[in-house]
């Protein structure tokens, strides 16, 4: 009798260690490949579509990459690649915003956005991140944040957000890169002083470094109900008012040619 209880007992045991690495290798296989992933794209394995290094510090986390700048207390750019195959509709549950621990010079408390009247408004969207518990928890660190009204934040950037995604889907995959438009003499919130952009960008690109195709949005920080291809600009645009450089590793030739379109036809149908 006790040696048949002591045989139960175990075989209890080992299917419960079986089931807890099986779900801990699917998750660490997810994060693996999108290691490898990153790995590829900074050997130019094939496209390199992060913007150019600036003298702000970059921070290189397992989906997203960005540029931590200290004196606006936020990110230049946030960059990263969303596949067909990332969209998932897992109901993790939403945890706490934290500070970014891997930001030398400590990215914004989110005591700064308390009682300020302004959400912290995603660059990375949280939406595009849903197939890995890790991936989703990492869009919570400050450091992926910036001061949004909420009527803007849940209104013309969601909607932005989710037709992101729509393309995602229908071109299996998309490099995409956001955040607001920095300069002197924005309105600060919070004891860190972070700064609240006027304006917000987010870049999609398609294709690869012989054939891509790219589509650029700079939205007005402010509620509206105007049609996204409204805001369509070309890239060269955003480049001047943020004075950065994207996707420098490029052949000049055609960074000239896609950095100046602004047609929203010529990206959704060819």
């Amino acid at each position: 009798m006790k040696k048949t209880l002591l045989i139960s007992v175990f075989a209890v045991f080992c299917l419960t260690k079986f089931s807890f690495c099986k779900k801990e290798n699917v998750e660490n296989s997810s994060q693996s490949l999108a290691i490898d992933e990153n790995k590829t794209l900074e050997n130019n394995g094939y496209f390199d579509f992060l913007p150019k290094k600036s003298k702000n510090q970059i921070v290189k986390h397992d989906f997203y990459t960005l540029s931590y700048n200290e004196k606006y207390e936020q990110a230049d750019w946030v960059a990263y690649v969303l596949k067909e195959s990332y969209i998932k509709y897992n109901s993790f549950k939403r945890p706490f915003f934290t500070d970014d621990k891997m930001v030398s010079t400590h990215s914004a408390d989110w005591k700064n956005y308390k009682n300020s009247g302004y959400d912290k408004g995603h660059l990375c969207p949280a939406g595009d991140m849903k197939f890995s518990k890790k991936a989703y928890y990492d869009t919570f660190l400050t450091s992926n944040v910036s001061p949004q009204k909420h009527n803007f934040n849940d209104g013309v950037w969601n909607r932005l957000e989710e037709k992101v995604r729509y393309w995602a889907t229908k071109y299996e995959k998309v490099y995409v890169v956001s955040g607001g438009i920095l300069n002197e003499n924005l309105k600060t919130i919070g004891y860190e002083k972070v700064a609240v952009p006027n304006y917000f960008y987010k870049i999609i690109a398609r294709g690869n470094s012989n054939d891509m195709k790219m589509i650029a949005f700079l939205i007005p920080h402010q509620e509206s109900n105007q049609p996204l291809y409204k805001f369509v600009v070309s890239v060269d645009k955003i480049e001047e008012l943020s004075k950065q450089d994207f996707f420098p590793k490029l052949n000049d030739i055609l960074e000239n040619k896609v950095e100046k379109s602004s047609d929203y036809k010529d990206w959704s149908f060819n």
